[in-house]
C-alpha cells in the first residue's frame, strides 16, 4: 500500500492508496483544492471545515449537472413487436458491422 501526501485547503494530509494509484489520487485532490480555493474566494474567512463543505458541494453540484446532461442525451427507441422501421435500421447496421469486419480481417492467405 502506498502513502500519498496531498494539499488540500492549505493543509497538508498523508493519505494511503493502492501501488500505481498515487498520481491518480493527486490529480484528485487537486481538484478537490480548485474547490476549496473557489469556497475560499467566494466567502473569505471560511473555516476549514467549510471550505471542504463549500467544495464537495460545488463537485456535487457538477456531477449532479453531468448526470442529468447525460440523461438527457439517452434517448429510448419505443419498439412496438412489428416495427418495421426498427427492424430495417437493424439490418443495416449490421449490414455495415459485417462490413467494417471484412475490411479488418486479415486477407486469407492459399497454402
Amino acid at each position: 500500500m502506498a502513502e500519498v501526501t496531498v494539499a488540500i485547503g492549505g493543509r497538508q494530509y498523508a493519505i494511503n492508496c493502492r501501488d500505481g494509484e498515487e498520481s491518480h489520487l493527486s490529480h484528485l485532490a487537486g481538484i478537490v483544492d480548485a474547490k476549496t480555493h473557489v469556497a475560499r474566494q467566494a466567502t473569505p474567512g471560511l473555516t476549514e471545515v467549510r471550505q471542504l463543505l463549500f467544495a464537495a458541494l460545488f463537485l456535487a453540484d457538477e456531477i449532479n449537472d453531468l448526470k442529468r446532461e447525460a440523461a438527457g442525451r439517452q434517448v429510448r427507441l419505443p419498439l412496438a413487436e412489428n416495427d418495421d422501421a426498427a427492424a430495417q435500421a437493424i439490418e443495416t447496421l449490421a449490414a455495415r458491422l459485417e462490413s467494417v469486419a471484412e475490411r479488418l480481417a486479415p486477407e486469407s492467405v492459399a497454402p
